[in-house]
């Protein structure tokens, strides 16, 4: 049962929901709203205190974009938590691969490096109790209807993860959709290593699926965001079931971090070459999921660029 939970990104869009929907659970008796911006925190808060009818969200000012932030957060959490949400990400901003003062890429830093830092202070300090649930994507895996390539490295090394977050894994012509797949599939093959690592919490990565009204898109070029986010998402994609609202999006993290009987260490998301609909193992369409020697190069690699 999971009375405490953690999530970022949760001033609005999925992390706002997935709030809302655990708030209406009577088992939940906190939520910690993890986000940057303590406004807008303040005012989601309030919304979600008028919708659900219940005051216990409590805000916790974090960009984890930045590691000293998050590491300050966790150190001044004066309590552990039952479930982590790991919501927050985005496509880096207009320039994903430009570096961070930490000598990163900012698409790294968006989706991974705090999120990463995050797990390791919470496990160390032991306040995370039972389960951690990273945001992924079906870009991690790929879908061709959609144009999205499935990541393909050469050697899936250590030194070549690297170069994907450090950026020197792709060019200046590198589309920004192909570069958050690529940080995806890191990502989610190091939720995959830490659940054989930690096998005392489960680690689940859960896409939320084609879902409009997300912040995702507003990182995209201006003709590529007002073909997704106004156009396509909402109006083209609905009707052709390649897309599903903002609360199936947030009911799949609901899913993931309560439902016991999703695997630990596996990657859930839509059927092969769908964005919608229930979610399967992806471990049986892309071979490279359950690939234990790439989960570790992937972990160990992030270790490497945070530490």
């Amino acid at each position: 049962m999971n009375e405490t939970i953690l999530i970022t990104g949760a001033n609005a869009g999925l992390g706002k929901d997935t709030a809302r929907q655990l708030a209406l659970l009577p088992e939940t008796k906190k939520i910690y709203l993890a986000c940057r911006n303590e406004a807008k925190a303040k005012v989601a808060k309030a919304d979600l205190e008028e919708m659900t009818g219940r005051s216990i969200f409590e805000i916790m000012i974090v960009d984890v974009s930045k590691p000293a932030s998050v590491r300050s957060a966790i150190a001044n959490l004066s309590e552990s938590v039952d479930a982590l949400i790991m919501n927050a990400g985005g496509m880096g901003g207009k320039t994903p691969t430009e570096l961070t003062a930490d000598g990163v890429s900012s698409i790294f830093a968006a989706n991974i490096l705090g999120h990463s830092i995050m797990v390791d202070e919470l496990l160390k300090a032991d306040k995370l109790k039972n389960v951690a649930m990273y945001a992924s994507s079906e870009g991690a895996r790929g879908v061709k209807k959609m144009g999205m390539a499935r990541p393909e490295l050469k050697s899936n090394s250590v030194d070549e993860f690297v170069s994907i977050f450090d950026g020197s894994n792709f060019d200046e012509k590198t589309d920004g959709m192909e570069i958050y797949s690529y940080v995806k599939y890191a990502a989610t093959l190091w939720m995959s290593a830490l659940a054989r690592k930690h096998p005392g919490v489960r680690f689940i990565s859960m896409s939320p699926g084609a879902t409009s009204g997300t912040q995702v898109m507003n990182d995209l070029p201006p003709l590529q965001k007002i073909m997704f986010k106004y156009i396509g998402f909402p109006i083209l994609m609905p009707l052709l079931g390649m897309s599903h609202k903002l609360e199936k999006g947030a009911k799949r993290y609901v899913k993931a971090i309560s439902d016991e009987s999703l695997i630990s260490g596996t990657f859930y998301a839509s059927s092969d070459n769908k964005l919608t609909g229930p979610v399967i193992d992806q471990g049986g369409i892309f071979p490279d999921m359950i690939n234990e020697s790439y989960q570790d190069n992937a972990y160990n690699a992030i270790q490497r660029v945070a530490s």
